[in-house]
């Protein structure tokens, strides 16, 4: 790396991206220690002699002098700062992090009560500097020979979009023990890439390939050529728990440091659960990306997130080897054919890097960072990314943030309308744009505005009622402006096309009650919650009086959203003309009666989705009564009409492929006056003569250790429990077990012995799928496939 270099004597200033952040507890107080992507390379900016600080109340602050007493290293400022009781605060500053949590502990179990104590020194750097992201950076820097250093820097927040360079990289292994065969690595940067597969031995013909003597070589190229090529961001498939993991085994095995960070720094770990199955890995200035987190943090849907089902969804081709016997034919080549071996393991790294490219992910994960605050790999985290962005504010405002709450009252969940089962024509879906924030917009719902509409510092007349006794300030709320502000945001990302931004706003927004009704959340109040769930049930059933004084007929409501059927409509655009005159005459009875009862201008925008031609509410099954989040329809799409499944067999991966296919081609049959019995039939006819046995496999994730099924074990689980006799890999917690139904019981769909039962899944597939819509013809499934001859 070379001795360090100055490369200005004076400072400059730089621009980057957030990748990594770190703290630790030194002699000379806290450092930080930031790294950044910038145009100039990767930047390490080091904070030097920092401080750690919670709040107390000034009333509390003598009790608190006494029980520290003579310790060094802590200090009492006066701020001029009120917590939610309105009582003005003390810092208590500390030497280091550490000391600051087990003093904060220690005054807690005293009984008194330490404000904001959890946030760590490193994000509470950047939450005050309101750094999300993009950042700009002052400072002298240090050339060390591959990035740069600065001591000491001014940091402030600034706008940034990287150019960040990544590698896709995946590992082949023997089924068993810790035994490295190959690491292939595919790079993007810009327009170009770089290809490598550091292989085991020789045989290999491409020349992308490196042969390697050992396992400790082949890990040591692998390492080398990522130090040379120095990547900001690695990504791959279920990369950290397999792949980084291995490789972790394989260092721990050779007594040697997995150096997967920037400046040759090592990887630490950090287990998510108590079982150590779900893992964080850190590498300091790298970042590792996994591809089904990210996918699913985008809420992408598949119906199995196996590299080869989403790279045939998404690219339309797959991996070159798949199926059961997988690691047998990787085993294989290995022993016998290594460069078909690397074609395949440098095949699955293109496909990742394809994925990420189709999806934009990479900029969705940028903007979710610049949105919130949240590391780019920091998966879910709704409750710490409210606080990156309410915190600062609140502080602004001058205000200290309350613990979480002991009272766990739950609020209410959304507002259900009863439904009325039936086959109808016109149906309309009018939906309130993003219902819970448009509340809180206009209502004020908000953490500090409920302190203040609560306290005796305001009267009634400068208050909103809420539900649960709250009252919220009309002046001097924070969530409302910062809820307006992401809503401008992505109406200009959606104006301008930036697909990712607009979700990631999107996703945010629609966090924000979620977070104010968890109890882990510092902010958690029922009155918050419930003021804005109850307020929602409200509108909905105000909403479908409204429509039905109006003539037409609501069938059923959910959350946000109601379904309307415009029984008089003779054609589909008098449908289409009555759910554009109920979107306007609605939003204006709504923006009325908000003014006249509460005095405040509305947010609710309601808005005419979906016109389903023909529309199907089934019943809940063995009753009369209507189903809830479960129908069916037809509506007009771009490309010609489109069947729509909502919460039925047809969207649910825990019912076969063939229940699937014969809902979709039956209700296909009956919505457009079809002939369908002898499709019925015939479908039965086949499924019985062992025509349709590829379609019977059912897949279902474990949500439990295997051993931890005792008294009700389900079929899935039986069929987990054999995987191993069958010579098949068992499948772990979060894992998806593949199984069909014989004479035996659940077996492993790779390695069923028994025969298939095939009246079981005439009883628990096709005949509830076609009960769900024969019944509202006047027909059964029993009647049109039993062989009895009706007598009478």
């Amino acid at each position: 790396m070379g001795d360090d270099k100055r490369v200005a004597l004076t400072a400059q200033t730089f621009t980057g991206f957030l990748l990594t952040r770190h703290w630790r507890d030194g002699p000379g107080g806290i450092e930080l220690e930031y790294w950044f992507a910038t145009d100039q390379g990767p930047l390490c900016a080091l904070v030097h002699s920092e401080q750690s600080v919670f709040f107390l109340s000034v009333a509390e602050a003598e009790r608190a002098k006494v029980l520290v007493g003579a310790v060094s290293g802590v200090e009492f400022r006066e701020l001029k700062l009120r917590n939610f009781a309105l009582q003005p605060v003390v810092g208590v500053y500390c030497h280091s992090y550490r000391q600051s949590r087990r003093l904060a502990d220690r005054l807690q179990e005293a009984g008194l009560d330490p404000l904001e104590a959890d946030v760590n020194p490193a994000d509470r750097f950047l939450i005050e500097r309101f750094i999300a992201g993009g950042a700009e950076i002052l400072g002298v820097p240090v050339d060390r020979g591959g990035y740069l250093r600065l001591d000491n820097p001014s940091i402030r927040s600034a706008q940034y979009q990287p150019k960040l360079k990544v590698v896709s990289f995946d590992i082949e292994t023997a089924m068993s023990g810790v035994q490295l065969f190959s690491i292939a690595v595919h790079g993007v940067f810009g327009d170009e890439q770089a290809r490598k597969v550091f292989m085991l031995g020789e045989g290999a013909e491409q020349d992308y390939v490196q042969t390697c003597s050992s396992q400790e070589t082949l890990l040591q190229a692998f390492l080398d050529w990522l130090e040379t090529y120095d990547p900001d961001v690695l990504i791959g498939w279920n990369v950290i728990n397999f792949d980084c993991w291995y490789l972790q085994r394989v260092a721990d095995h050779l007594s040697r440091r997995l150096l997967l960070g920037r400046d040759r720094r090592p990887a630490h770990w950090r287990n998510l659960d108590d079982d150590g199955e779900r893992k964080v890995i850190q590498c300091p200035g790298r970042l590792v990306l996994d591809g089904i987190d990210m996918l699913r943090a985008a809420f992408y849907s598949f119906e199995s997130f196996a590299l080869n089902n989403v790279a045939h969804e998404l690219l339309g081709e797959g991996k070159l080897i798949h199926g059961s016997d997988r690691g047998e034919e990787i085993g294989r080549q290995f022993r016998e054919d290594k460069s078909s071996l690397a074609a395949y393991n440098l095949q699955d790294c293109e496909l990742v890097s394809r994925i990420f490219q189709v999806t934009s992910m990479m900029d969705f994960a940028i903007a979710r960072t610049a949105m919130t605050g949240l590391n780019m790999d920091r998966m879910g985290g709704s409750v710490a990314s409210f606080d990156n962005l309410y915190l600062p504010r609140l502080h602004r405002a001058g205000y200290v943030a309350p613990n979480a709450s002991e009272d766990h009252t739950a609020s209410p969940g959304g507002w259900v309308l009863d439904s009325t089962p039936g086959i109808y024509e016109h149906v309309l879906v009018l939906d309130f744009k993003s219902l819970y924030p448009s509340i809180i917009r206009t209502f004020g719902i908000d953490p500090l505005g409920l302190a203040l509409g609560v306290s005796a510092e305001l009267d009634e007349e400068a208050t909103v009622p809420g539900f649960l006794e709250a009252r919220f300030a009309r002046e001097g709320h924070i969530l409302p402006q910062l809820i307006q502000q992401l809503w401008q945001q992505r109406d200009e990302a959606k104006r301008v096309g930036d697909a990712p931004l607009s979700q990631a706003i999107k996703i945010i927004m629609n966090s924000f009650y979620g977070v104010l009704g968890t109890p882990g959340c510092r902010f958690f109040d029922a009155r918050l919650a419930s003021s804005i769930t109850r307020r929602g049930h409200q509108i909905l059933q105000r909403t479908r009086d409204y429509i039905e004084e109006a003539g037409q007929r609501v069938i059923y409501g959910d959350t946000d959203s109601v379904f309307v059927w415009i029984h008089e409509a003779d054609s589909n655009e008098a449908a289409v003309s009555a759910g554009k005159a109920l979107e306007r005459d609605l939003n204006r009875w709504w923006s009325e009666q908000i003014a006249n009862e509460f005095a405040l201008d509305s947010a609710l925008e309601l808005e005419f989705e979906t016109h389903y031609k023909r529309f199907l509410m089934p019943t809940i099954r063995g009753s009369e009564k209507g189903s809830k989040k479960r129908y069916a329809g037809v509506v007009s799409a771009a490309s010609g009409d489109q069947l729509v499944f909502k919460g039925l067999e047809n969207v649910r991966t825990d019912w076969t492929r063939l229940a699937r296919d014969f809902q979709e081609e039956l209700y296909r049959r009956v919505f457009y006056d079809e002939p369908f019995e002898d499709y019925v039939k015939q479908v039965t006819a086949q499924l019985r003569a062992g025509e349709c046995d590829s379609q019977l496999v059912y897949r279902k994730r474990l949500r439990r250790k295997l051993d931890e099924y005792e008294r009700n074990v389900p079929p899935h689980v039986q069929a987990a429990r054999l995987y191993e006799e069958r010579g098949l890999q068992a499948p772990t917690r979060g894992g998806w077990v593949e199984y069909v139904i014989t004479t035996a019981g659940a077996e492993p769909a790779q390695s069923s012995k028994a025969s298939l039962d095939y009246e079981q899944y005439v009883e628990r597939q096709l005949q509830p799928v076609a009960d769900g819509i024969l019944s509202f013809v006047g027909l059964s499934y029993r009647g049109l496939v039993d062989k009895q001859i009706d007598l009478f």
